[in-house]
């Protein structure tokens, strides 16, 4: 990342120089003011529980791990080790959400960042796992850890991104067997906010771990009073865990970190082709992950994770974004809440370029992350292609409609001032409003400031070029990441970051990229 110091001393001059900079938000925490949306009644969600608990009683789900087959065992689970079955009855998963926690705080080496999950918080990650990136500039290609760099900086930049996810795309010219520890060693250096680790297996998921203590001067058994990092983990939906992802999931809830377990279930692949089915099927297979997370550790953080969309019948092909994807998010939210639970979803699209059916997809999902009650809105900003591409262009539309939701959510504010009664009885009949001081005093924080909109006349907007909201993407995050200032990390941790990265390597050995 040698163009680091580059791009601060050009940010520098342009402030020098009097340019004008992307507007910001600033940074703050986002709540959610208005009361969740409810697509189903009481008895409508109890009907899921209730047949979730009956998947979970009878049908269960396959546990591919040894360990995890005991840790069920030992609590009185039914557990057919031939097949790696495990069947839960209903007492040992109410027992098990007694310890979960309703909300809790990840911690990054900058406290200002720190992040609230649950309750009416919400938090807005970048994209996480394409093996791909894209730009208009240079064409789709595979991810490699440039592209990683530039991405991760662009979370860093804008303050609507208050989390990282796991690996922004993989850097496939780096070994498989190590690339995660340049993937964190990326997040704690170029960042200073929070980031989701792989957990694909133990050691990965101690990797995470080790050097987010480092990062913030702390043992690995502090770190897990005060935790740092979540995960994702992915359910073999329909009704399989992985083993090496359930060795990294106990792994992080054995040291007090969070786990969001999140179920991948598309109607008419993975799970009944009706929304009822899917989302009992989700609800079982969610369940069983943070009923174990509460076998490691009782009270580990966990978040109640929902993927439920549909498919494209006449191709198979995921489709996202969808009037059912957009429904699946709002009642998983009512799911999550039932077990006073945090909640994580998801908006997507499936387009294959940063377009308008990327933008009205996203939104479409985005929409039912919000009135759902979303808590973390995972692969919020630069998914395309179904997940298969990180967009730099679609992460700058994807930050323009982050920013729309979040002034959206800001409470209308009712009193003497706002009310203006004193601007109307001094503009006349007819008149208008421009110059008078109520709006003077106002005008340049009255509104949402754009970063990607243009609101110009026609023959303005031809002179300029004619550039529609795809180019002038391009434009902006050329212009973020030469405003981007590296956050400052004192030289004894960064040494002590370098030195475990080159232990564990000469400890995995080279693999093949």
């Amino acid at each position: 990342m040698t163009a680091e110091p580059r791009r601060r001393r050009s940010a520098d001059r342009s402030a020098a120089r009097g340019e004008s900079r992307i507007p910001r938000l600033g940074q703050r925490s986002v709540r959610n003011p208005y009361p969740p949306m409810r697509l189903l009644s009481d008895d409508q969600v109890e009907a899921i529980h209730e047949a979730s608990l009956d998947i979970l009683e009878n049908l269960g789900i396959e546990l591919m791990s040894p360990r995890g087959l005991d840790l069920f065992a030992r609590a009185g689970a039914s557990v057919d080790r031939a097949s790696q079955t495990v069947r839960l009855d209903r007492g040992l998963v109410a027992e098990a959400l007694k310890t979960t926690p309703e909300r809790f705080a990840l911690t990054p080496r900058n406290p200002r960042n720190r992040v609230e999950i649950g309750g009416d918080r919400i938090n807005f990650t970048l994209v996480a796992g394409p093996p791909n990136v894209h730009d208009m500039e240079r064409g789709r290609r595979a991810g490699n850890m440039r592209d990683y760099g530039e991405l991760v900086s662009m979370a860093q930049h804008f303050d609507c991104i208050t989390m990282l996810g796991n690996q922004v795309c993989a850097p496939v010219e780096l070994p498989a067997n190590s690339r995660h520890l340049d993937t964190y060693h990326a997040n704690l250096t170029l960042t200073d906010k929070s980031f989701h680790v792989s957990a694909i297996g133990r050691g990965r998921a101690l990797d995470g771990i080790r050097m987010a203590a480092i990062a913030r001067g702390l043992t690995v058994e502090q770190l897990a009073e005060d935790p740092a990092l979540t995960t994702i983990i992915s359910v073999n939906s329909p009704r399989r865990f992985d083993g090496e992802m359930a060795e990294g999931m106990m792994t992080m809830s054995e040291h007090g970190q969070a786990v969001c377990v999140t179920p991948f279930t598309l109607m008419g692949a993975m799970s009944p082709v009706t929304l009822a089915g899917a989302l009992a099927q989700q609800n079982a297979e969610a369940l069983f992950g943070i009923v174990l997370t509460q076998l490691v550790r009782p009270g580990a953080p966990v978040i109640y994770g929902a993927f439920t969309s549909n498919v494209d019948m006449r191709s198979g092909a995921p489709a996202f974004g969808t009037p059912e994807n957009t429904k699946a998010n709002i009642a998983s939210g009512q799911l999550a809440r039932r077990y006073r639970l945090s909640y994580r979803t998801t908006p997507g699209s499936a387009s294959n370029a940063a377009d308008a059916q990327g933008a009205w997809e996203t939104m479409m999902a985005l929409w039912g992350a919000v009135l759902g009650h979303g808590n973390l809105v995972y692969h919020a900003a630069g998914w395309q292609e179904g997940g298969l591409t990180a967009s730099f262009e679609k992460f700058v539309m994807d930050v323009e409609m982050i920013q729309h939701m979040i002034a959206f959510l800001k409470p209308i504010a009712v009193d003497e001032g706002e009310l203006a009664l004193d601007a109307l009885a001094r503009v006349p009949t007819g008149g208008h409003f421009f110059g008078d001081p109520h709006t003077l005093e106002r005008y340049s924080t009255a509104f949402y400031q754009p970063i990607l909109s243009n609101w110009q006349n026609f023959e303005a907007w031809q002179e300029a070029g004619s550039l529609d909201a795809t180019a002038r993407a391009t434009g902006i995050w050329k212009k973020a990441l030469a405003e981007y200032s590296q956050p400052p990390m004192d030289a004894a941790v960064r040494e002590e970051l370098d030195a475990y990265v080159e232990r564990r390597k000469e400890e995995i050995g080279v693999g093949e990229p």
